[in-house]
């Protein structure tokens, strides 16, 4: 009865924004080649994306950044990935200092917290205020395209995952790299333990980032799944993607070439670096990412020899937003990273 009442609330929450508009089709090889030539662009979209998977520590590869300026809290500098959108081409964030511990000497901590699709300005700042309340510094990233990102012409951040295949591909390689730069400027700081954290799309690229850099020490990973298109195709909050898409690609073929921002087409990589604490977090009732697709994932890092923490909340995705269920799901994040950073 329970599963019941939350999947009612889920499809309930999920129709609530009326902003949601269906963008046609594109293959978008410009945004996955700097010369397509006129060539067919589906066998330029899908060449790079097996190029991507092959050559993944090249396609998330960070160039050292030389021009992080923090004013106050706010940390910007200028992404290794260059967009058409100018105001997308800033990658920033908001630093929540820790609070001095009382616990004496010990490793300054940091976490990078990578937000959800479409969050706005305040979305997980209680988060990050907690965590730096128990000593752990952190660092909320501003997707691509939201917030100041987001270019005049959209209402929502619709270009990070749209019915542009090849522009989803740049969009969430660009979140993934801008992670990386955000790690790599606590790392300058002088923090010895830093971590990441993300929530549904923000787990997504936390987690390619996660395993593209060893030198992230801990992940937690809140709402899982394995790929990309699956979540697009039978999620309820991303319907109106599917419906740009469909009729001119199948679910195979979108798998196929959103293989390179898809977790499990890199869990494998986790049996040849060394071992870190990972915790996942999934909802039985998630009608958004379907538990199906989060056991694939599960079962894709147990696979690869990897130990992995697994904890199921029982709400769904929108409703682990809500209280009680959000309380739970925050010391879930909280208390890993704590025990474990």
């Amino acid at each position: 009865m329970l599963g019941k009442i939350i999947r009612a609330q889920e499809r309930q929450r999920a129709t609530r924004d009326t902003n949601r508009v269906v963008r046609p089709f594109e293959w978008g090889a410009e945004f996955v080649s700097e010369h397509p030539n006129g060539d067919d662009p589906r066998e330029v979209v899908l060449a790079a994306a097996r190029e991507a998977v092959a050559h993944s520590d090249d396609f998330y590869a960070l160039t050292p950044v030389k021009d992080y300026e923090l004013r106050d809290d706010r940390l910007s500098w200028t992404s290794a990935v260059h967009t058409p959108t100018p105001e997308n081409n800033t990658a920033r964030a908001r630093f929540f200092p820790a609070r001095p511990s009382r616990r004496g000497s010990g490793p300054r901590r940091a976490v990078v917290v990578l937000p959800q699709w479409n969050a706005d300005a305040e979305s997980h700042v209680a988060l990050c205020r907690l965590l730096a309340r128990l000593g752990i510094a952190a660092l909320r990233l501003t997707l691509p395209y939201h917030e100041e990102r987001r270019p005049p012409e959209l209402e929502r951040a619709d270009y990070m995952v749209s019915s542009n295949v090849g522009r989803t591909l740049q969009s969430l390689r660009q979140g993934v790299i801008d992670t990386r730069a955000a790690a790599a400027w606590l790392r300058a700081r002088g923090f010895e333990r830093v971590g990441v954290t993300g929530t549904s799309i923000g787990s997504c690229t936390g987690f390619l980032a996660f395993v593209h850099d060893e030198s992230i020490d801990a992940g937690v990973f809140n709402h899982v799944s394995g790929y990309v298109a699956d979540v697009v195709w039978r999620g309820i909050s991303t319907q109106h993607v599917r419906a740009g898409i469909e009729g001119s690609l199948g679910i195979e073929e979108l798998r196929e070439a959103w293989l390179p921002i898809s977790p499990l087409s890199f869990t494998g990589r986790l049996k040849y670096l060394r071992p870190r604490p990972i915790r996942l977090i999934a909802a039985r009732h998630d009608l958004t990412f379907p538990a199906d697709l989060s056991r694939q994932v599960i079962e894709g890092i147990r696979a690869a020899g990897t130990r992995v923490d697994v904890s199921w909340l029982p709400c769904g995705h929108y409703t682990s937003g809500e209280r009680p269920w959000v309380y739970l799901d925050g010391w879930k994040i909280v208390g890993f990273l704590r025990k474990n950073l």
